[in-house]
């Protein structure tokens, strides 16, 4: 090959790995600044989420108000829900844990049930967590007549592509969805919420409550620096390799 031949070669290689370069650079960038973005996103929702979660409770929202409710304006809003356990039936909804319980670990279940308000409406409670092993209802502390509670307002979770089909046969669910597990148990029209219960219990009984808290992971600066680092490295890299094409070409 010519001497004219192989710096086209080599020009040519240069511009090719070099359109490479550009453009993994570009997407290191990219996703770093995405990471940053979503650093405040995350800041702000555990500003608020803490807000909420620390204010005192209000009265639970009139049922003719329920479908006008914005799941993003009032979920984890702390509520007083004066209702009465007419039945003492539940649902158990399998977990290994939650972001907003730090004392809940390992497997186990929700224990989910009905109760009435005043008006005749149905709201569903998450009582509280069971371990493993403690799934009959007997060993779970039995809410009998009308109680004044305090609880969080939750919205029902998606159904990923990984969650088991529900077993209601077996009273095993695995998504927290209030109306899916009503409509399985014949609950009735229900609340599209559910509250997740801080009182009442007895102490040291099951299901275990609880208060919830914010304890959300926010590693999105590192994994931020990560990607920085990565653009950074690969453009020092893309340098020197420049800088050997040239004393290639020139040789």
């Amino acid at each position: 090959m010519t001497l004219a031949g192989e710096n086209a070669r080599i020009r040519a290689s240069t511009v090719l790995f070099g359109i490479f370069a550009l453009a993994a650079l570009a997407v290191f960038v990219s996703l770093g600044t995405w990471q940053l973005e979503r650093k405040a996103w995350k800041e702000a929702l555990i500003a608020t989420l803490r807000q909420r979660l620390a204010a005192d409770p209000d009265l639970l929202p009139p049922s003719a108000r329920w479908g006008g409710l914005d799941p993003a304006e009032h979920e984890f809003r702390r509520v007083h829900i004066p209702a009465t356990f007419a039945r003492q039936d539940e649902a158990l909804v399998y977990s290994t844990g939650s972001a907003f319980r730090p004392d809940v670990s390992g497997q186990g279940y929700w224990v989910f049930a009905p109760a009435e308000l005043a008006d005749g409406r149905t709201v569903i409670v998450n009582r509280g967590f069971v371990p493993e092993g403690q799934r009959s209802a007997e060993t779970h502390l039995p809410l009998q007549g009308r109680m004044s509670m305090i609880g969080a307002l939750r919205w029902p979770e998606p159904r990923s592509w990984f969650a088991a089909k529900d077993d209601p046969a077996h009273n095993l669910f695995f998504v927290r969805d209030p109306r899916a597990i009503a409509a399985a148990k014949g609950w009735g029209d229900v609340a599209p919420f559910y509250v997740e219960l801080e009182t009442p219990s007895g102490e040291g009984s099951l299901p275990r409550y609880g208060r919830l808290s914010v304890a959300l992971r926010n590693e999105h600066l590192q994994y931020a620096l990560t990607w920085y680092g990565l653009a950074a490295v690969l453009a020092v890299a893309f340098a020197f390799w420049i800088r050997g094409r040239r004393h290639e070409a020139g040789g």
